[in-house]
């Protein structure tokens, strides 16, 4: 009889704990504020639970193509070796045309917890419960690489269709083939990407971008956990519990400080300093004071302590989605033809620089004849000088373009609402005064009222008129449209991620118009003024 009770008891506790094996994770456990948005990505984990990243995007198109960045502290006069304010430069891995080019990356949502860790380094699947829903710290910068390659090699064994792919390869039938040199993969996020993430991106303004702390509406505690007794009182908190930053990333200030994929570097004048030291931290923690929360806040940690690996308590990670650049032959080959392009000179570049650059190609020519290697050397180092300044003076003619697009963009906005306005005032004048009673001395001096503003109100129109119409000309003197058009589709990227109400509408109703002057160098004020007033607001 204790035979089989003993047979019972051990078929009763392996049904149960086949059971917890394949339960599949509540919502809660691994995305505690769904979005039920489409620019998420859901990958499985081992256990049958989750991990939900957020699409970062960024509005180059082409794999050559980044965006430049100011990143780091514009603002603070102190801690200029740690984070000063420069340029850097991203681009996204996986392109897309919805809603507009871009190319994009996926960022954890929340930062790696407990219960995922476990997930996929422990031989048993843990329990989900709220208690694990903590993020994970206490790891070296090793483990969480470790993480990260365990992570890579069960996706790859059990789900690798889950996982996006760029430039996707098709076999003789032109189906897609089972494995893609341009799979993507997870791995620690690059400082770039974590502080382009973390600012929000194009999903600001350019302004908001280079505040301390992106946007929020209330008090920093409903973004934030950091330290003292009105926010952590010294304890990390459950995952997605404050409000997101605008990517719909949570708790990327505070709670935990995060790991990232490159070697920490002092700053020198505008660029990095030479020596590579340990791993990064970013973004501060449960124990930094509200003072010093920003999104520049970054720290140097040694990867040992002793002789062990360096886990902070505070310290813990979130990963990326990217893919490799160079996903096949065909994109080899396209980026570089892009590279060959890159610094050419054209006629928008003026005279000059044609006459450099061909004075440039025939001494190279010259030095080919002769045979003289030093010279043949020399003079391919400052063409590719020559090129990189080329480039470098392009792209400012692109963001005087875009500056110049905006303000188009905007005048045109004052046009519908001062224009609107104007019409208000005009129909009511015309109405009320058209005839007005001489003997009626009120009438008459409220009229005359009403006609001194409706003066005020045209002359106003006017001016935003004339201001508009010098935009347009102004930029047609500077510029020919075949530069103008790719920054166009570039600056409607910008408003569009920026969510900007419909001023990409006004872009585009600018664009028609200079468009039109391009064409037949006609000043059409009143068809300006009407097709901006017809814009939806």
């Amino acid at each position: 009889m204790c035979k089989y009770l003993k047979l019972s008891f051990y078929v009763c506790m392996f049904a149960l704990s086949a059971a917890v094996q394949g339960a599949e994770w509540d919502v809660k456990f691994y995305d505690p504020k769904p979005a039920n948005i489409k620019d998420e990505l859901h990958l499985p984990m081992p256990c049958d639970g989750k991990m939900v990243f957020r699409k970062i995007f960024v509005p180059v198109a082409n794999p050559l193509d980044d965006l430049r960045v100011k990143l780091g502290n514009v603002d603070a006069e102190k801690l200029q070796y740690l984070e000063q304010g420069h340029d850097a430069h991203i681009a996204g891995s996986f392109s897309t045309n919805e809603p507009i080019p871009g190319r994009y990356y996926w960022m954890a949502k929340y930062e790696l917890t407990d219960l995922q860790y476990q997930a996929v380094m422990q031989s048993q699947c843990p329990v989900p419960d709220n208690k694990l829903l903590l993020p994970k710290v206490s790891l070296s910068w090793f483990e969480a690489l470790n993480f990260s390659d365990k992570y890579n090699q069960w996706l790859r064994k059990n789900a690798l269709k889950a996982l996006p792919v760029e430039d996707v390869q098709l076999d003789k039938d032109k189906k897609p083939l089972a494995f893609s040199p341009g799979t993507g993969f997870l791995r620690l996020p690059t400082e770039t990407e974590w502080e382009f993430a973390a600012r929000g991106g194009e999903n600001v303004s350019p302004a908001e971008f280079l505040e301390a702390i992106f946007p929020i509406e209330g008090p920093l505690n409903d973004y934030v956990v950091y330290g003292g007794a009105q926010s952590s009182r010294g304890q990390l908190s459950l995952v997605g519990r404050r409000k997101p930053n605008p990517f719909g990333l949570y708790d990327m200030l505070g709670n935990a400080d995060e790991m990232t994929f490159d070697s920490f570097r002092l700053n020198r004048l505008k660029r990095p300093h030479g020596q590579a030291g340990g791993f990064i931290a970013r973004g501060g923690n449960f124990n930094t004071p509200e003072e010093e929360i920003r999104t520049s806040w970054r720290e140097e940690r040694t990867y040992y302590t002793e002789a062990e690996p360096n886990r902070q308590k505070t310290g813990g990670f979130r990963l990326v989605v990217v893919s490799p650049a160079l996903t096949s032959q065909k994109r080899t080959n396209e980026i570089e033809r892009s590279w060959e392009k890159l610094g050419e000179t054209t006629e928008q570049d003026g005279p000059s620089a044609a006459l450099v650059n061909g004075s440039i190609d025939r001494l190279g020519l010259l030095a080919a004849e002769m045979k003289n290697e030093k010279l043949i050397s020399e003079v391919n180092q400052v063409k590719l000088e020559f090129k990189a300044n080329t480039d470098e003076l392009q792209k400012q003619r692109g963001v005087a373009i875009r500056s110049s697009l905006q303000q188009g963009a905007f005048m045109c906005v004052r046009l519908n609402n001062d224009g609107r306005i104007a019409e208000v005032f005009r129909t009511a004048y015309e109405r009320d005064c058209a005839k007005p009673d001489p003997a009626n001395a009120p009438q008459i001096e409220a009229c005359e009222k009403r006609r001194v503003a409706l003066v005020s109100r045209e002359q106003a129109l006017d001016l935003v008129m004339t201001i508009y119409a010098d935009t347009i000309v102004d930029s047609a003197s500077i510029y020919t449209a075949q530069f103008v058009e790719p920054e166009v589709k570039t600056k409607k990227a910008q408003l569009t991620a920026q969510r900007s109400g419909n001023l990409d509408r006004y872009l585009d109703t600018h664009w028609s118009h200079l468009k039109g002057y391009f064409n037949d160098q006609k000043i059409s004020r009143p068809e300006w003024l009407r097709s901006c007033k017809a814009v939806a607001n």
